[in-house]
Parts: C-alpha cells; sequence; structure tokens
C-alpha cells in the first residue's frame, strides 16, 4: 500500500515532458526533399573476412575503408549496412567505440550514413577470433558470424548486462 502512495505522489509531481508542435505535411514534405536517396549496400572492406575482422585493432583498416567508401560515393551510395559483433564489446570496448568513431568520421568525409545492425544472429554459430580462412587477391569468401554465438545462447547466465555508457 505504501509503494503505491509513494508511486501515486511521484506521478502527481513529475514534469510533464516537452513536446513540440507537429508538423504539418508541408513542413513535412519539405524535410524530406531534402534528404538523400537512401542507396546503399551491406559493407565489410575487402581486408575483413567478417565483422569480427573488420572491427578488431590488428585488423582494422581505415585506408581500406576510406578507399573503399570513396567508391561507393563514386557510384552515388548515401548508405551502408554495417554488421556490430557483440563480442567485440566484450573484448575491447573502448577501443570498440574508437574504431567506431574513426569509421563514422570516414563515412561523413564521403558523405555516406552508415545504419549499424546490432547483436546480428544469422550466418556461423561459432564465432572464432583467429583469422582462419586464407584468401586470394580478388576473392571475397563472406564468413560472417552470429552475435553471441549457438554456445553462448545456450546458458541464460551467459547474458551480459549491457552498459553503453
Amino acid at each position: 500500500m505504501n509503494r503505491l502512495v509513494l508511486l501515486c505522489a511521484l506521478l502527481a509531481f513529475a514534469a510533464p515532458a516537452q513536446a513540440r508542435d507537429l508538423w504539418t505535411k508541408a513542413h513535412a514534405n519539405g524535410w524530406y526533399a531534402q534528404q538523400k536517396w537512401l542507396v546503399g549496400s551491406n559493407y565489410i572492406p575487402a581486408s575483413a573476412i567478417n565483422q569480427l575482422e573488420m572491427w578488431q585493432e590488428a585488423s582494422f583498416d581505415p585506408a581500406q575503408i576510406d578507399k573503399e567508401l570513396g567508391w561507393a560515393q563514386g557510384l552515388g551510395m548515401t548508405t551502408m549496412r554495417v554488421f556490430l559483433h557483440d563480442a567485440l564489446w566484450q573484448q575491447d570496448a573502448p577501443g570498440f567505440k574508437k574504431r567506431i568513431g574513426v569509421f563514422l568520421d570516414i563515412a561523413a568525409k564521403h558523405g555516406i550514413k552508415p545504419l549499424f545492425v546490432l547483436f546480428d544472429s544469422c550466418w556461423d554459430p561459432t564465432p572464432n577470433w583467429v583469422r582462419s580462412i586464407r584468401r586470394s587477391p580478388g576473392c571475397t569468401i563472406p564468413a560472417g558470424c552470429r552475435a553471441r554465438g549457438r554456445e553462448r545462447w545456450r546458458t541464460r547466465g551467459n547474458i551480459p548486462a549491457w552498459n553503453l555508457m
């Protein structure tokens, strides 16, 4: 009962959220007309075999990313879908955030707005940190990997607390 009274008191004194005016149809259409058409693709640089290799410190390749996003810009692309694996956060959160910042700076330089995919659960159920597949120049072998991986999902205790700050 005391909790109910406390909750009611808190709600009674809570400040209302500041609402903004609803856009008119003309305002919304004007804003939309100023936006570039979204044209893009999934993106992993040619120097990486999957999202783990793309973002790890040892294999992160800003020069390759800059070159390829420059090509994408030249083709008229305006967005790229980029996969962020949760294991990268657990391995090196500060470094991962730094590399994401570098990627965002490169993308902005080329007028590309990335769409980050979080916790993707497709592809290989057993993600591996090792660069295990040798590629021939000009040959791309996709080897995506599921976020968390099959073995880590089997135990409820393996679900981490996500502190993103």
